[in-house]
């Protein structure tokens, strides 16, 4: 597997793997597949992993907990913390963000006792919070580092002026973003940025939540709990135009010899290269499948034309509430 850097301090595979995925969100698996799978990971050299104290919520750090008993030293554990989450308001345990100072340590505490570790390797703030500025919440963060508790620092969906803020407070190693084919907002202002300030973009859902593998065509093939359900992009005439968009990709791919996942996914390496995806892989086969895209090259003409045939998706990528979180 290609490696790449993590900021400026940690090495990390090309191709890491979002977790969440594994319990949370889209109807989850049985725990000694994923655990199978994880295990699979370590073996083919994907050795970043994310995960979050709100998949589960608090199972996700769990099972990556489980995964990871005999192989820390193998693998790169980032997670994230950014929710207030109350277990006893049941079926919608998340209140709001909560990034004050004290939560932040208490939560730090939390995941390391769940993920069975000493120190996180990577510790993203999961969305800024309005309430609390952004000097204060990495303040508390830098104080976990001084304490030996967390190795690096990161934001997720943080806008521009976020980011420098924080960046000056210390050193930001990586802002995880949503970032494909089908979503190209970090190019704008983000990817310039990330550039200056020497910031890995991690990319969730590179794979369009699974549309741009080319395996996906109905919600029908969604479990009654997969939160896609309800997403614009998913729904009615929005669903049938992206479908449309996958079908070029799919005979893009197959022009190159690849599949549909390893072509979007090699097109995202070829942008930056501090670019490193997490692509979620439930499956040890689609774990393989994604782990391959990282020995895809494409020449500069290959990437424009994937880039311009894949324009134009149809459908947000969040519902409005859901877009009022990010920094944008």
């Amino acid at each position: 597997m290609h490696q790449r850097k993590l900021g400026s301090d940690l090495t990390v595979s090309a191709i890491g793997l979002g977790c969440m995925g594994m319990s949370h969100a889209y109807g989850g698996q049985d725990e000694a597949e994923s655990i199978k799978t994880l295990h699979r990971a370590v073996e083919i050299g994907v050795t970043f992993w994310d995960t979050a104290e709100v998949y589960g919520p608090f199972t996700n750090e769990e099972l990556v907990g489980k995964a990871l008993k005999g192989r820390r030293d193998e693998v790169v554990v980032a997670t994230k913390f950014g929710f207030r989450i109350s277990p006893e308001r049941g079926a919608n345990p998340m209140g709001g963000t909560d990034s004050r100072p004290e939560h932040v340590k208490a939560v730090c505490e939390e995941s390391l006792k769940r993920l069975g570790i000493e120190t996180i390797d990577l510790f993203y703030q999961h969305r800024v919070d309005p309430d609390v500025p952004i000097e204060d919440t990495v303040g508390a963060m830098v104080e976990l580092v001084a304490a030996g508790k967390v190795r690096a620092l990161g934001l997720s969906e943080a806008g521009p002026e976020t980011i420098r803020r924080a960046h000056k407070v210390h050193p930001i190693a990586a802002l995880q973003n949503e970032y494909s084919l089908f979503t190209r907002d970090p190019e704008t202002e983000i990817i310039p940025l990330c550039e200056e300030l020497g910031i890995t973009l991690v990319p969730y859902s590179p794979l369009g939540r699974g549309q741009l593998t080319g395996g996906f065509s109905s919600p029908d093939q969604l479990s009654e709990g997969d939160f896609r359900r309800n997403l614009p992009r998913f729904q009615g005439e929005a669903l049938a135009a992206n479908a449309a968009l996958v079908e070029t990709l799919k005979s893009l791919a197959e022009a190159k010899g690849v599949t549909a996942a390893q072509l979007a996914l090699a097109w995202l390496l070829s942008r930056k290269d501090f670019v490193v995806p997490i692509p979620g892989a439930r499956k040890i086969k689609h774990l393989e499948e994604n782990a391959a895209a990282a020995d895809v090259t494409l020449t500069e003409a290959e990437q424009a034309e994937i880039g311009e045939k894949l324009a134009n998706v149809a459908g947000a990528r969040y519902r409005p509430e859901q877009l009022a979180m990010t920094g944008r």
